[in-house]
């Protein structure tokens, strides 16, 4: 599937603070199953761009913008190209163990409710992938899915009515590590309704011993298709927002055009 993306962050400075340093995690990567034919992050004011990685392997922008404007607008333009692997994630660079991502977050706590819900749903499971296909075809049964603001963290999330996708990726990573399955968080783009063009949306991987890292998305209770366009990974949203530095307004989560 090729996939247009635009993507665009208001920021707003802070008085008194005319130097502004940020991360930007807005660039896709090429693995297996996503190429990135085009992608551009434009400023409109005089900035200072140094691309690299951070600790978990992500793509980042390094943006510093001296004597800032009171807003500058922030826009990432591109175009991908994806293929449906069911989930499976081939091609990416690993910089760190998988065991890492058993830890738990301020974000992701490890929570005696969502450990029962996720030992409910995998009875029967006669895998570490069918047991995790249950817990996430079982959170997306259980919640109404809406666009919203993320809870304080996954246990606060899993005891609402409805929750947002971030909230849903945070309770699968908390149910995945509390059946000793390593999980991390994931942002990036999806394309709905057979469009192509993308919102910002984020989702789940966990780690099964010899296939490797496999997408979950209790969104639609499926593992990621084409329509999903893979950006960063963390082991909770601090760690793989779009923005990390000072206060930042998204004003459009992401439009597209083809």
């Amino acid at each position: 599937m090729r996939i247009a993306i635009e993507h665009q962050i208001v920021h707003r400075a802070r008085a008194g603070r005319p130097t502004s340093v940020q991360m930007l995690r807005l660039t896709p990567e090429n693995y297996d199953d996503q190429t990135v034919a085009n992608w551009h992050i434009d400023v409109d004011c005089d900035v200072r761009l140094r691309r690299g990685h951070d600790g978990f392997g992500n793509a980042v922008t390094m943006l510093y913008i001296q004597d800032a404007p009171e807003t500058v607008t922030i826009t990432a333009t591109g175009e991908v190209l994806t293929s449906d692997a069911h989930g499976v994630v081939r091609g990416t660079t690993e910089t760190l163990p998988p065991a890492l991502f058993l830890r738990a977050t301020p974000a992701t706590p490890a929570d005696a409710a969502i450990a029962a819900f996720a030992e409910e749903a995998i009875r029967g499971a006669d895998s570490s992938l069918a047991a995790l296909h249950a817990v996430n075809a079982a959170l997306h049964r259980r919640f109404a899915s809406e666009a919203r603001g993320p809870a304080p963290d996954a246990a606060a999330a899993f005891a609402a009515a409805s929750v947002g996708a971030c909230d849903l990726a945070h309770i699968f990573c908390v149910a995945a590590r509390s059946l000793g399955v390593p999980a991390r968080f994931v942002s990036g783009f999806a394309s709905w309704d057979d469009a192509a063009s993308a919102t910002a949306h984020c989702w789940a991987e966990a780690y099964v011993d010899g296939l490797g890292w496999i997408g979950f998305d209790p969104s639609i209770g499926l593992s990621p298709q084409d329509r999903h366009v893979r950006v960063a990974v963390a082991l909770d949203a601090a760690g793989a927002t779009a923005v990390s530095g000072e206060a930042w307004r998204e004003v459009a989560l992401a439009e597209a055009a083809q």
